[in-house]
């Protein structure tokens, strides 16, 4: 078969090597005679496949012992309702940055929960195109935390620089975790939804510093408190066993390319690439996004007419092309370039703009 070269914004692509290595053993697990899907989760098979999706992940970062490594369902959407049942105290409130769709979603749980206040946004006509400066953010004192979204997939805007916060910093990492290193301790706590740059869908990890993560609230339903999943290694109730299993052979996967400094060097050439081919026929193609501010995971652009637009989407699709339609909240064109992605697939979509922008514009 011929694979598609899939910029899906999300569930994404995985690597090839990844996915072959889970066929070869779909049917017969580490020589159990079963799939990864049937064993149990307390099978010491299973248990071998959880602790070294942490170590990997553990050594990719760098992440020091006062560290605890979880994996949760139900998306980053579950965690955004989490994080302030979790650690939003009477009369203290939390900090919300608003960069784009899903920070909103996050500020607004957590809404529902307490005292959200919002430090910031950049939001303009219902449309984000660009990170807001510090001195723009309004931070409370005393909050008990700070919540930004690093990455933003539907704007394609992402954070450059840690914001400088006294209070607890917490990160929605899930479409840009581990595009680079990064010095996890600048965090109290950051979680990402596997199915963008991590893994398939069905897992969200999280790494939530130890001082934090006491600080909970106590008297949670069992499944709402991160103590719960803390105290069992996330074993309390049974995981989502076959995604953890493919986080675990993505995360070798990077290891054996070189590791994070080896990764970033081949997203930044992605990006380039695709940023230079706008740049390069400006006035057809037209990033709405500020220079300073514009994502190395997901490239936003639009074509002069929605017409154009249409017909690049299946232009690109009869070249082997999928995924490159933007969200329905704001139109154009999207691609996701995540570390799954080849650069030779990128190079290819940048080839089809040069030629569409010459047979067309």
């Amino acid at each position: 078969m011929k694979r598609t070269m899939n910029f899906n914004p999300g569930p994404a692509a995985l690597p090839l090597e990844v996915l072959e290595e889970a066929r070869e053993e779909f049917l017969d697990f580490a020589g159990t005679g079963m799939s990864v899907l049937e064993v149990s989760h307390r099978s010491p098979e299973y248990d071998k496949v959880h602790n070294e999706t942490q170590e990997s992940l553990r050594r990719l970062l760098g992440i020091p012992g006062d560290y605890k490594i979880l994996f949760m369902g139900g998306g980053a959407s579950t965690q955004f309702y989490l994080v302030p049942s979790n650690f939003m105290r009477d009369h203290e409130p939390a900090d919300y940055v608003l960069t784009g769709t899903w920070s909103k979603k996050a500020f607004k749980e957590a809404g529902v929960i307490g005292d959200a206040r919002l430090a910031a946004t950049t939001e303009e006509n219902g449309k984000f195109t660009r990170i807001p400066k510090l001195e723009e953010c309004r931070f409370s004192d005393g909050a008990t935390y700070v919540h930004i979204t690093s990455n933003n997939t539907i704007f394609g805007t992402q954070w450059h620089t840690v914001p400088d916060v006294s209070a607890p910093l917490v990160a929605d990492m899930s479409s840009d975790f581990l595009w680079k290193p990064f010095d996890i301790t600048d965090y109290a706590m950051v979680y990402a939804g596997a199915q963008k740059n991590l893994g398939p869908a069905g897992v969200t990890v999280v790494v939530i510093r130890d001082d934090f993560a006491s600080g909970g609230r106590e008297g949670l339903p069992t499944m709402m408190s991160y103590k719960t999943f803390i105290n069992k290694n996330s074993l309390f109730n049974t995981p989502p066993c076959f995604a953890i299993y493919l986080v675990g052979k993505t995360l070798k996967w990077l290891e054996a390319k070189g590791g994070l400094e080896a990764q970033y060097k081949e997203n930044v050439a992605k990006a380039d690439l695709l940023y230079g081919t706008i740049g390069k026929y400006e006035g057809f193609y037209r990033s709405p996004v500020e220079p300073s501010s514009r994502s190395y995971m997901n490239v936003v652009f639009r074509l002069p007419t929605e017409d154009l637009e249409k017909r690049f989407i299946a232009e690109s699709k009869d070249a082997g092309m999928n995924g490159l339609k933007g969200h329905r909240s704001v139109g154009g064109m999207r691609a996701s370039i995540y570390n799954a992605i080849p650069l030779a697939w990128v190079e290819a979509l940048a080839d089809f703009m040069d030629t569409f922008a010459k047979r067309h514009g």
